[in-house]
């Protein structure tokens, strides 16, 4: 699992910044009902981000991300993936996010971010011009994939996220698939992440080159798994830079 039910993004609030936010429920192609979390900005630049949490699904975490999104001027929208297995209801730490999470299917995933998609570029969503994702862990692999997907992104970040095969349904994963990105993409690695080796990001660097596919994959020396997290003190510099490279990936790939 990526981060603890408390967890929260190290981003210090920007003050006087005006945005709205609110719960929402979204509808995905096949019917399905989802929960997500919409944050606006009071002065947009354009710019909708679709936040793809990680194995726990939506809880504050993504929920305090999206509104330093909207902050910088990013309308930004969070959701869950559990919809067709657990409902639009809020859960707490006992949630059983692991049974939950085994039943995704890749195809699942991939229409609820549609449905995220239109939401951004609708009049409701902020009719944004230029639309990202950005994703952690199971959410960073996730989110690289969909540039893969038709949805006409600006480009796609992953936190992260597994280069291979996706650990639920064994579906292809961003190594295997780079050659049908379609976006930009911008990976944030640590380097002290003892389940995905340096090898492996190596190898996805190298098949996105190898595609053509405009890309900056960035490993920190000595970070672990989920280290953009308030509480790692240690890993501030790296929260940092993260943030930093995020907001400057969207700047110069907004249109």
């Amino acid at each position: 699992m990526c981060y603890d039910i408390d967890a929260r993004p190290p981003i210090l609030p920007i003050a006087g910044a005006a945005i709205d936010s609110e719960d929402a429920v979204l509808t995905s192609a096949d019917g399905t009902k989802f929960a997500a979390f919409a944050a606006r900005a009071g002065r947009p630049n354009g710019a909708g981000i679709v936040v793809l949490p990680d194995v726990r699904g939506l809880f504050s975490f993504y929920e305090e991300l999206a509104l330093r999104f909207a902050e910088e001027g990013i309308n930004a929208i969070a959701f869950d993936y559990f919809g067709r297995t657990a409902g639009v209801a809020r859960r707490d730490a006992e949630f059983p996010w692991l049974d939950n999470v085994k039943q995704t299917k890749f195809d699942q995933i991939s229409a609820d971010v549609a449905a995220n998609v239109a939401y951004l570029r609708s009049p409701a969503g902020g009719s944004c011009t230029s639309v990202f994702t950005v994703g952690f862990c199971f959410g960073g692999s996730n989110s690289w994939l969909q540039a893969a997907e038709g949805h006409g992104l600006a480009g796609a970040i992953g936190f992260y996220g597994r280069p291979g095969p996706s650990f639920v349904d064994n579906s292809p994963g961003p190594l295997q698939r780079a050659a049908e990105m379609k976006c930009p993409l911008l990976g944030l690695m640590g380097g002290a992440d003892a389940g995905i080796p340096e090898t492996e990001v190596q190898a996805f660097r190298e098949a996105l080159n190898a595609a053509g596919v405009p890309n900056e994959i960035v490993s920190y020396p000595g970070a672990p798994h989920s280290f953009f997290d308030r509480t790692y003190d240690e890993h501030a510099e790296a929260s940092a830079d993260a943030w930093k490279r995020c907001l400057a990936f969207i700047a110069a790939n907004r249109k």
